[in-house]
């Protein structure tokens, strides 16, 4: 369904934690960006390094202050996802308290000394003043496939992903503990996830600059007309995922373990259709189907990593407008009017709702206003939102 280009323009290397910076002259937008929380994901490293050098070249005129991160950089030069612990699930904010205070309650690790400089790095950028504050967290996958945006469901995360003109993704983050995006949707702050295809391939490398320029123009650092081939770069994203639909959620992750000896079947790439009841994979227990129909999303090719695979469906373009009319007239306001539902007192951007009473269609209604966290707290459903920023 998909080709990547050939697997030899980005390879692994040593790089230091931060890899520059452009602009902060003026005041205006601060976009911090970070590639490399995974060590076998070098891409998004290369196009930080690769923008830098032709702002500094050719010194347009900036608006606000560029900041490009290395993540796990003890993993990039292994060329390997983590060195002990995947650094992207580490980012919970009970964890983050007990780092800042010296209490961590766990061994620690190599990673834990990588999040300590990134989460330094990053608060030492978020102090400062602007007038926006925007996180674009890039990434590769083990599979071939079209790039996509990954973003919690807010309206100003989904005004920068849908100026990539890639597939937006919802919810996967949601379903994913202590992920750097979370983290910084908890702050307030625009966030963003993009996976530019596969690790190791220059179309990835070609994908990412793309999404960095674009980011940085819808910010509002800069007019595209100061962007090289930026017409070029717009229909690259676009025609990449061209049959795609715009918008997908998470229905189904396959979560793994080590001695769960799991092996993904060859050949599948990312958004492949798939049957429910079609042979996905194997692990020791036999063989591992499809739980439903959709698109089969992220399927693992590498050693390292937590998630099998997850499968997609497409949200209808209808839902998202009436969802984003919703939230700008404030109606969340009214869930815990409805039957069973209940706000908790302590935390506005959460409902304690009973499935025994709230049968309607009301965790239906509850995504559309971006509640899609859910966890059990007793008997009841708690669902919980990101924490909105002003645009919202």
């Amino acid at each position: 369904m998909f080709r990547e280009l050939a697997a030899t323009a980005i390879q692994p290397g040593a790089f230091p934690r931060r890899l520059g910076s452009y602009g902060g002259t003026t005041y205006g937008p601060l976009v911090v960006c970070v590639g490399g929380m995974h060590g076998n994901e070098p891409a998004g490293v290369r196009a930080l390094e690769r923008v830098l050098q032709h702002l500094r070249q050719t010194r347009p005129p900036f608006n606000g202050k560029l900041v490009a991160l290395a993540g796990n950089v003890g993993a990039l030069a292994r060329g390997q996802r983590f060195v002990q612990r995947d650094l992207n699930r580490m980012w919970s904010p009970a964890r983050i308290r007990q780092l800042k205070t010296g209490n961590l309650l766990e061994i620690e690790t190599a990673e834990t000394a990588e999040q300590r400089e990134l989460l330094t790095a990053i608060e030492t950028e978020v102090a400062g003043k602007f007038s926006q504050a925007v996180f674009l967290d890039l990434h590769t996958t083990s599979a071939a496939g079209a790039p996509f945006g990954l973003i919690s469901d807010t309206l100003v995360n989904r005004r920068y992903a849908q100026r990539l003109r890639t597939p937006i993704i919802l919810g996967l983050e949601e379903s994913l503990e202590g992920t750097l995006l979370n983290y910084i949707n908890e702050l307030g702050h625009a966030a963003l996830g993009f996976e530019a295809g596969q690790h190791a391939s220059a179309l990835a490398l070609k994908n990412h600059e793309a999404a960095l320029w674009t980011t940085l123009v819808t910010a509002g650092c800069l007019p595209p007309e100061h962007v090289p081939n930026w017409h070029g770069l717009q229909r690259t994203l676009r025609e990449a995922s061209r049959s795609l639909p715009p918008v997908l959620e998470v229905r189904y992750r396959h979560a793994i373990r080590p001695a769960d000896q799991f092996v993904m079947e060859p050949g599948f790439v990312n958004f492949q259709p798939v049957e429910r009841g079609e042979l996905l994979a194997h692990d020791r227990n036999g063989a591992v189907r499809a739980a439903e129909t959709g698109y089969l999303f992220m399927p693992l090719y590498q050693a390292q990593g937590e998630d099998g695979f997850f499968l997609i469906r497409a949200i209808r373009p209808f839902w998202l407008e009436l969802a984003a009319w919703l939230r700008r007239l404030r109606l969340d306001r009214l869930l815990a009017w409805l039957p069973g539902v209940r706000r908790l007192p302590e935390d506005k951007n959460s409902l304690l709702i009973d499935p025994q009473i709230a049968r309607w269609y009301v965790l239906e209604i509850c995504h559309l206003l971006g509640f899609r966290k859910q966890a059990r707290q007793g008997n009841k459903l708690l669902v919980t939102r990101r924490r909105q920023s002003e645009a919202d």
